[in-house]
């Protein structure tokens, strides 16, 4: 079975890990006060206690320059379950389910071949929400069981197996939000994601507030007066922003202004922008960055009576399910 190397966690100073406290220590790092050199291993199957979490695998410690680096030596298999069960409801349709299984296999194993130094993948939502043995829902047991080694490839390579929660209506495409063009990462219209708490959100702020979010990104606007949706992408959502303050004015990229605001707050870029009595009112449909599939627009599918094949061909066109060889 592949072996995946997930980042657990990075600490400047001391970690617990299998029971052991592990701490920075001159030319190395140190176990409950004895010097051990550069890298410490809890060997065997786990599940091991690692921070808040508790995997399973071995677990390595490296000194870095910066501290400490925690990764997670984990099979493939065992990622796909521990992933699944973070990423999706746990009573959502088993059709979903195996769809969703396909996609974290597939985008660990699109990690692995970039070959980052040190790590494939993080545990966090910069690329899966990784929750270890507390992730193994029953659900989750049965896709990852159902779907062992399947995996979507385009010409002949795992893909970028991209998700979100939902699209608002239609998914974007990777060169609208990554600004390149990926064959089967098109703009796509999705039916029935009404049941989605996220079809329709609202976030409130003064122009004080805003004006404060932006100067982390050189845009030192004062209070903010008006907000203009600049331009549009393919799908609707906002490529730019036009902002005047009582300092200035300044544009803005969607996808930016979203990150200084907050993505749980402004839940995707297809939104308008409305005044208020005291500042701006941002309307908006979505959650995501709305590349791949949508999860809520696959469980709709699903409940309709597509399978797992049906959901991924529809939200990755030209590409082919393989069961890859187990190495």
């Amino acid at each position: 079975m592949p072996m995946l190397r997930v980042l657990v966690l990075e600490s400047a100073g001391p970690v617990e890990v299998a029971g052991r406290m592990l701490a920075p220590a001159r030319g190395g790092l140190s176990v409950a006060g004895k010097p051990v050199g550069a890298l410490w291993r809890a060997a065997g199957d786990g599940p091991h206690e690692v921070g808040p979490l508790r995997v399973r695998g071995e677990v390595e410690v490296r000194r870095t320059q910066d501290g400490l680096r925690v990764v997670n030596l984990v099979g493939l298999e065992d990622y796909v379950t521990a992933t699944l069960g973070r990423e999706l409801y746990a009573d959502w349709h088993p059709e979903t389910q195996k769809a969703q299984a396909v996609l974290a296999r597939t985008f660990a194993l699109y990690r692995r071949a970039a070959g980052n130094a040190g790590f494939d993948l993080r545990s966090g939502d910069s690329d899966q929400v990784y929750g270890g043995v507390a992730g193994e829902t029953p659900a989750a047991r049965d896709a990852t069981r159902e779907t062992r080694g399947e995996v979507l490839l385009y010409d002949g390579q795992p893909i970028l197996a991209a998700y979100h929660s939902s699209s608002g209506g239609r998914t974007a495409s990777a060169a609208e939000v990554w600004g390149r063009s990926v064959p089967y990462l098109e703009s796509r219209p999705v039916g029935g994601e009404e049941d989605s708490p996220d079809t329709y959100w609202r976030a409130r702020f003064t122009g004080t507030t805003l004006g404060r979010a932006l100067d982390p990104l050189g845009l030192h606007l004062g209070r903010v007066t008006e907000v203009r949706v600049g331009a549009r992408t393919a799908s609707g959502r906002v490529q730019s922003v036009e902002l005047l303050g009582t300092a200035g004015r300044g544009e803005l990229d969607g996808r930016a202004l979203r990150e200084a605001l907050g993505h749980n707050v402004v839940r995707s870029t297809l939104f308008e922008v409305r005044e208020s009595d005291d500042g701006f009112v941002f309307v908006g449909s979505g959650h995501g960055h709305g590349v791949g599939m949508s999860q809520w627009g696959a469980e709709a599918m699903a409940r309709e009576g597509a399978d797992y094949r049906q959901i991924l061909a529809t939200f990755f066109p030209g590409t082919s399910l393989t069961r890859a060889a187990e190495q």
